[in-house]
């Protein structure tokens, strides 16, 4: 082998070599980017997003309580024919059965209890039990909630409560919610970077930090003052509801 050739060899290795050199401290570098993606150079913005929807859905409960002695299968005889004949006058109102959903059934004693002054006292004793049942119900009929309000407690229920508004499904006013929060917060990286003189780079991450739909307030309106029980009607209006999502962006410095 010449001298010449050896010397084309060794540059020929040489420069293989500087190459070799050059992708490993390029892949290193990247590499190391893509693991801890410009901690020491990001910086992150948060944004919250609203949407206002009318609600679709009215829910609400309803308890029959029914209170008896020992007998406890002729006390809950009593009770599911109660309670049989409330959800009935609800299903007679166009409200499916998929939409009337036990939320709550229980069976608690009654004590005796003996006041001793003179020596001891017997154990307190068992004098009755009393059945609690609770049916919650959605209603997508709005022009019928009154209706349906008033109309349970004459069929057997003792208590109405938890009347809420929800939308059935948030999806489409989330989305609405949440392309006004990454707007918002594109907006204020735009704003963080002119002002402190630097560009932006990457978008590293996002992160959503939940949603809240608040819920209007319930608005009670009696037509005459014999209550809910009597012949008045409570007119409820749902009003509107609020969606709020809240996102953080994290970008890169470059």
């Amino acid at each position: 082998m010449t001298q010449k050739v050896k010397n084309i060899l060794g540059i020929a290795i040489i420069a293989a070599l500087l190459c070799f050199a050059y992708a490993v401290v390029n892949y290193v570098s990247s590499y190391s980017r893509s693991i801890e993606p410009s901690s020491f150079r990001s910086f992150s913005v948060s944004a919250e997003g609203k949407t206002t929807a009318v609600p679709d859905i009215a829910k609400f409960s309803f308890s029959v309580i029914t209170e008896g002695d020992t007998d406890i299968s002729l006390l809950q005889e009593e009770n599911t024919q109660k309670m049989n004949q409330a959800v009935k006058f609800v299903k007679d109102q166009g409200v499916e059965k998929e939409d009337i959903r036990t939320e709550r059934y229980s069976l608690e004693p009654r004590y005796q209890y003996y006041r001793c002054e003179d020596g001891p006292c017997p154990p307190r004793e068992i004098v009755g039990y009393t059945i609690y049942q609770t049916a919650e119900v959605k209603i997508r009929d709005f022009e019928k909630i009154g209706v349906i309000l008033g109309g349970v407690v004459k069929n057997e229920a003792n208590t109405v409560s938890k009347l809420s508004f929800i939308i059935d499904d948030p999806t489409e006013v989330e989305n609405e919610a949440r392309a006004e929060a990454i707007k918002k917060a594109k907006k204020k990286a735009e704003a963080i970077a002119k002002a402190g003189g630097f560009d932006i780079g990457r978008l590293l991450s996002i992160s959503e930090s939940g949603t809240d739909q608040t819920q209007p307030r319930a608005v009670y309106m009696e037509k005459a003052t014999s209550g809910m029980g009597g012949d008045s009607t409570p007119s409820i209006e749902p009003g509107s509801q609020e969606v709020k999502i809240n996102v953080a962006l994290k970008y890169e410095i470059k």
